[in-house]
């Protein structure tokens, strides 16, 4: 990565400071970094937005559910019926989530974009949720049930 000057004008800057001192793992630099790669990414990708959550900060539809929630939708839909192509894999989708058409056409985009972040954010939340389930299983255990 190459060093790069950015002036920015005294109320953005005043905001950019803010949001590092509430975000104590970020420095001016990565902040900048990760905001400017955000809204380039909003900008290809109107529909897309990023939320921080327990595993991570991740992409998803404005109002919608996670970019990779959808795409596993998409995967499970694909492997229960692999006859259904395209717009029918869609289709099914759409009918058992409620999520719009549009909305699933634009986590697909953005996967086909950044698949390998996607993807890992996906490894992440399933590993999370194997985690949680091994605990309850224990604690069941314990508990005699």
């Amino acid at each position: 990565m190459s060093p790069s000057s950015v002036r920015f004008e005294p109320r953005v800057l005043a905001r950019l400071a803010a949001f590092v001192a509430a975000h104590p793992d970020l420095t001016v630099s990565s902040a900048s970094n990760r905001l400017v790669d955000e809204a380039l990414r909003v900008h290809e990708h109107p529909l897309i937005t990023f939320k921080d959550g327990p595993a991570g900060r991740r992409a998803r539809v404005v109002g919608g559910p996670d970019v990779w929630e959808i795409v596993g939708a998409v995967r499970s839909i694909r492997e229960s019926d692999p006859a259904l192509v395209g717009d029918e894999v869609l289709a099914v989708v759409a009918e058992t989530s409620g999520v719009p058409m549009a909305f699933i056409r634009a986590a697909l985009e953005y996967w086909g974009d950044y698949p390998d972040e996607v993807d890992a954010f996906a490894e992440r939340a399933r590993a999370e949720v194997e985690q949680a389930h091994v605990a309850w299983l224990r604690q069941q255990e314990l508990l005699g049930q």
